[in-house]
Formats: C-alpha cells, sequence, structure tokens
C-alpha cells in the first residue's frame, strides 16, 4: 500500500548484534557467519526492537514475517516432521530452547527469537575422564618403602601432608615425624615444605650445587655434616708448656658423619681442597654400604664456597631442606626411610 513504512527483513549477529540484510551470509562488521538455516529454508526475520541496535549505527526496522511465512507458512517435511538436515543441524548445534532453532556455534543470540544462548554453552569446559589426567596434578611413586614400594599417592587436593598422621601416612617408620612434610601447590607448581621434622626432608641434586657450613647430605645410607676447620688451639699453657700430639695438616674443612640419635661418628679432615666419598678408592670409604656407588661424591672449596657434587652414582646424593622446595617430574625426596619418585601427569 502506497504510503505504508517501508520495512527489511534481515537478520541481526549473534555475536555483535550488527543488522544485515537476508542476503549477507556473513557479517560486515565481525565476519561471523549469519547463515542459521539450511540452504532452501525460510528465515524469518525478527521483529522491530527484538534486539538493541547496535551503539553509533542507524537504527532498522524489522519486518515482521518473513516472504515465505506471509506466502503461508514456512516449508515442511510432509506429515509435519522435521526435516533430515534440520536433524542433522540440532545434533551439530544448541538448539534454541524458546523456538528450536540451531545457534551456531559463536553466537550470543538466536537468530530466529532473539533468545540469549546460555553462558555454560558459550564457555563449556572439557573435563578430564580422571584428575589422574590432569596435567596440572602430581604424584608420589613410593621407590623404597618397606615392602610398599611401586605404591602411588595422587595429590589431587591443595595440600598433602606426609607424616605418621595425615594424607599420606607412614605410621611405621620410626623415622617420620607425625606431621613431617606438606606437598602443595602454587601457581600450578608442586612445592615441598619440611613441617618442622626431627630428621628433615631430603631432595636429590642433579649435578652439583653449593652447600655451606652446617648442612647434611645422604650419601647411600650415610649422612653427613659440613664444618669449617676449627679454629686454632694449639699454643702454649701458661706456664709455656705446648700440648703434644700428632701433627697438623692444612685443612679447608671436615665432614662428619652423622650417627643415629644425632652422635657424631667419623670425622675426615681434608688435606686440599676436596673429599671424595664412595664405597672404594676415595677419602672417605664405605665397602660394606650396598647402595654406594664405588665414587659417589666430592664436596669441594673454591674461593672460599662449598660444592657438592653428584658423581653420576646409581642411587643419587641429597641434601636436607631448608626451605621450601618446587619440584618438576623425575625429583626425588627421601622423608624418613621412604624414598619417594614425583611424577607429573600428562594428558
Amino acid at each position: 500500500m502506497l504510503g505504508a513504512e517501508r520495512t527489511e527483513i534481515g537478520v541481526a549477529c549473534g555475536k555483535c548484534d550488527w543488522f544485515s540484510l537476508r542476503s549477507v551470509e556473513r557479517c560486515p562488521e565481525c565476519g561471523n557467519d549469519l547463515v542459521v538455516q539450511p540452504a532452501g529454508q525460510a528465515i524469518q526475520a525478527l521483529s522491530p526492537g527484538a534486539l538493541p541496535a547496535k551503539a553509533g549505527s542507524q537504527s532498522k526496522t524489522f519486518g515482521a514475517r518473513s516472504e515465505a511465512a506471509s506466502a503461508g507458512g514456512e516449508s515442511a517435511a510432509p506429515g509435519g516432521e522435521r526435516p533430515k538436515e534440520q536433524e542433522m543441524d540440532q545434533a551439530r548445534y544448541y538448539v534454541c530452547e524458546s523456538c528450536m532453532t540451531p545457534v551456531p556455534s559463536g553466537h550470543k543470540f538466536c537468530g530466529r527469537c532473539g533468545a540469549p544462548v546460555p553462558e555454560t554453552m558459550l564457555h563449556q569446559p572439557v573435563d578430564f575422564y580422571s584428575d589422574m589426567q590432569d596435567p596440572t596434578r602430581a604424584r608420589l611413586i613410593l621407590i623404597r618403602g618397606e615392602g610398599m614400594d611401586g605404591l602411588s599417592y595422587h595429590l589431587k587436593a591443595d595440600e598433602h601432608v606426609v607424616g605418621r598422621q595425615g594424607q599420606v601416612e607412614f605410621p611405621d617408620d620410626p623415622f617420620v615425624s607425625p606431621r613431617h612434610a606438606n606437598f602443595f601447590y602454587r601457581d600450578n607448581r608442586l612445592v615441598v615444605r619440611d613441617e618442622g621434622s626431627l630428621n628433615g626432608v631430603f631432595f636429590r641434586i642433579r649435578g652439583s650445587v653449593e652447600i655451606v657450613p652446617g648442612d647434611l647430605f645422604l650419601v647411600g645410607e650415610q649422612i653427613f655434616r659440613l664444618d669449617p676447620t676449627p679454629k686454632a688451639s694449639d699454643g702454649a699453657d701458661g706456664d709455656g708448656t705446648f700440648f703434644y700430639s700428632s701433627p697438623k695438616y692444612p685443612s679447608a674443612f671436615r665432614l662428619n658423619q652423622v650417627l643415629e640419635g644425632g652422635a657424631v661418628g667419623m670425622t675426615v679432615c681434608t688435606r686440599g681442597t676436596t673429599i671424595q666419598v664412595g664405597r672404594e678408592d676415595g677419602d672417605i670409604n664405605f665397602p660394606a654400604d650396598v647402595y654406594m656407588s664405588a665414587r659417589h661424591a666430592t664436596v669441594e672449596e673454591r674461593e672460599g664456597k662449598y660444592f657438592l657434587t653428584d658423581l653420576d652414582s646409581r642411587n643419587g646424593t641429597y641434601v636436607r631442606l631448608k626451605a621450601e622446595r618446587a619440584l618438576v617430574h623425575g625429583d626425588y625426596v627421601f622423608i624418613g626411610r621412604r624414598l619417594l619418585r614425583v611424577e607429573m601427569n600428562s594428558n
């Protein structure tokens, strides 16, 4: 009818709300796919005011019905059945709960009725079959466990207390404190911390690490403490008499063997700047220690600093931790007599 208001039939983009004519297949603003029905099926336009106009854009008037709908309704399969192509689309896309229209992935609104797509569908996470697949989680494998070798502890909580009581329990190990250590996550990394235990947490070193006097380290089944050379005390007595003893040699440091109960066993002073520990041919030898390699580790003084080096031994060299330690895949820690290996999950 002449003088009637002219209407334009089109589709609002489900991502940016830009209005486009029905013949446009992609949004000129964001490039999103605007085809919401298989080819050959009519597209019903939105009614005026169904969606807010994009800020800064010209106001468009939507037709109330599509030309096909005005001509007698949408095409349908004989007997009122849903076309197979539409059924396939419903299996492929999210289906609007208001009008049962497939909504292409990424669209925020239904292209037919304007209903918003639920946030849970827009940002649907993919879950793992099990926490064992989560790459941000780890597990501990018991390598030496007094008959429990190979036991696995999955670390899926925020923190895991290890001790005679806690999430990881070793009730039969007399060298494990009730609350010995804690394995926890920080910034998606596994960290271990000594919880003030009597015997501490020992960490397997790689290559050389710097140590200081007073530090404890484990070689085979032997624990040693690095001590500085004692101050000279060989002056004359009050009446001018010197104490008679074995000759003294220059020494940069000494190693003290720490026995069960805390007593000091063997003490060895270095003749030069290095002491080698092993089962044979070293400065300190333990031929009966079956867990010690022939050439196991060395302690060396260089320019006033001390370095502990593992000599590619079979069972490794361990240093007692004095602070928190971030762990990676393949790290080893000793807690009491329990040796644990860290394994990070991989998806």
